[in-house]
């Protein structure tokens, strides 16, 4: 993809041929992958089996996105067992290719299923667990202060939401859920239900679900991880609570219960903001703006929740 592209006009076998050499003289099968909106996706499948994803980075994605912390968080996540393998990173192209994952993409849904749950709990464990030192730091206040900053050079404000006054409120809750750096784990940070691939082939693929897109990775604490997919797949408690029941392996539930709660608001305020500031640069045609007043509506509302579940006096 020849630089500054932003892959409007699609994929072609040109653009291939420039990010892969290597694909020269071979048929390639060539065809857009839907769902993304920060990044343009394609799916390549090369005659000689190979089977990939071309990433296109959206526009402007670099004032928020650390491409090269990406890369080096999915080079370290690949010994999980459940991330796409890294084929080639190509900043100067703006461009990133990982393996191909055959299988099908989950859906909030599929967590209403009780007898998938295990299966969709145990690749957020193995990442929880894996042994090393992501390279980014993801701490959910720090990331909400920094893209507060970022959407003030770009947009005069949003009067409509009171942006700091929810921040004051989020430091308060930061402060009362107390959770040092040194019990950050290795966390994907975006764990909506089309990131959850069960894979096609098992004799082929060890792990049965993967994991994609890894844009947000960083050391974190669980608390905020599975908020975040919670406030993404919208399934009922009961299910939220048997699928952190899975998780802590049904340990000191009453406190696990508790700080999943606190962190509700950080996911979506950080979505909101980012939608915001995606609405002021992206040329993906997509509602920004109402997709984030629904993140920040939620936020609100979790907050609210605090106060009247827990007491909090936030």
């Amino acid at each position: 993809m020849a630089q500054g592209d932003d892959g409007r006009n699609g994929l072609s076998y040109d653009n291939c041929i420039e990010l892969m050499p290597e694909w020269k003289g071979q048929e390639l099968e060539i065809g857009p992958l839907t769902g993304g909106i920060t990044n343009r996706l394609y799916r390549v499948r090369v005659a000689d089996g190979g089977d990939y994803v071309v990433r296109v980075y959206g526009q402007k994605t670099e004032l928020f996105i650390d491409r090269d912390l990406e890369m080096q968080s999915i080079k370290a996540m690949e010994r999980s067992g459940v991330v796409p393998k890294l084929i080639r990173y190509l900043p100067e192209k703006r461009a990133t290719i990982v393996e191909f994952i055959p299988g099908r993409v989950m859906r909030s849904e599929n967590f209403m299923e009780h007898d998938r749950l295990e299966l969709l709990v145990r690749p957020i464990k193995l990442i929880h667990n894996c042994p090393v030192q992501l390279p980014r730091l993801f701490d959910p206040l720090l990331e909400v202060k920094r893209l507060f900053a970022l959407l003030g050079n770009l947009s005069s404000g949003y009067p409509e939401f009171d942006i700091a006054g929810t921040i004051e409120i989020m430091e308060m809750i930061s402060a009362l859920a107390d959770i040092p750096h040194s019990q950050y784990v290795p966390c994907h940070n975006d764990l909506l239900a089309e990131n959850f691939i069960m894979a096609e082939d098992r004799r082929k693929d060890p792990e049965p679900v993967y994991l994609i897109d890894w844009e947000y990775a960083g050391m974190n604490t669980p608390y905020y991880e599975m908020s975040d997919m919670f406030q993404e797949i919208l399934v009922p408690r009961e299910i939220e609570e048997r699928i952190l029941r899975i998780y802590w392996e049904d340990q000191n539930m009453d406190e696990h219960l508790r700080k999943t709660d606190m962190f509700r608001p950080f996911p979506d305020m950080y979505w909101f903001l980012w939608s915001l500031i995606q609405s002021n640069i992206s040329a993906i045609k997509f509602d920004y703006y109402n997709y984030g007043k629904v993140k920040y509506e939620n936020a609100r509302g979790s907050i609210q929740a605090l106060r009247d579940r827990y007491r909090m006096r936030i």
